[in-house]
């Protein structure tokens, strides 16, 4: 996704990195895992602000849930796996497999959908793995490799990889 200059950005410590978070028209429309040397941004808007302290909640307790206005710019095929990606609950895993065949896909395609994800951790994508081992995870964006977050996420939610 495009940030744009009307929007509100901001980047944030967490437990696995910085993260960077995008607002636009009052509604979170990113949430994005950046290298190590990303410099903090404070959030100044009130729904940055609200978003950092509902994601420092989660980094708390696995089981909280999201309650945040978000905006998806995404295709409609990419809106039914992130539906069905949205519902599985922390602690519990769904195969790229398992969700093709909810919404009548291929695997690959849905394993696409997930690895362009703009909310991971509000849409939690780091919960669908392949059928045999844990899958990609952010589609490598940046050119790094961030499955040791998808391996952290899920021990934080108990599911031991």
């Amino acid at each position: 996704m495009r940030i744009e200059s009307k929007d509100s950005y901001s980047v944030i410590s967490s437990p696995i990195g910085h993260l960077g978070l995008a607002e636009r028209n009052e509604q979170l429309v990113l949430v994005e895992f950046l290298p190590g040397s990303s410099f903090l941004q404070t959030p100044i808007s009130p729904l940055l602000q609200e978003a950092a302290r509902q994601l420092a909640a989660y980094f708390q307790d696995p089981l909280f849930v999201f309650h945040l206005p978000c905006a998806l710019s995404v295709s409609e095929h990419q809106k039914k796996v992130l539906a069905e990606i949205a519902v599985i609950p922390s602690g519990q895993l769904q195969t790229y497999a398992d969700i093709s065949r909810k919404i009548h896909s291929s695997p690959r395609a849905v394993g696409g959908a997930c690895g362009r994800n703009p909310l991971p951790l509000l849409i939690p994508c780091h919960r669908v793995v392949a059928a045999k081992g844990l899958g990609g995870f952010n589609a490598g964006r940046n050119g790094v490799d961030w499955l040791p977050i998808k391996r952290w996420l899920l021990n934080h939610e108990g599911v031991h990889v």
